[in-house]
């Protein structure tokens, strides 16, 4: 599904994967729905946690 990614992406990568603004990402980052961490002032958001948030929502898990 998300294999063209690197295992950490970026808000940009992370956006264009969940196909939603940089909005509703930093929003997902926020409310913690999303995990990720920062690195400085840039987040980093693991594949895994893009791919576990898609089957949550989906309700697959």
């Amino acid at each position: 599904m998300l294999e063209m990614y690197d295992d950490l992406l970026t808000v940009d990568e992370a956006c264009e994967a969940l196909k939603v603004g940089k909005n509703a990402l930093y929003a997902l980052l926020a409310e913690k729905k999303l995990k990720a961490y920062k690195n400085g002032r840039v987040w980093r958001i693991p594949r895994l946690a893009i791919e576990e948030y898609i089957k949550t929502q989906a309700n697959l898990i």
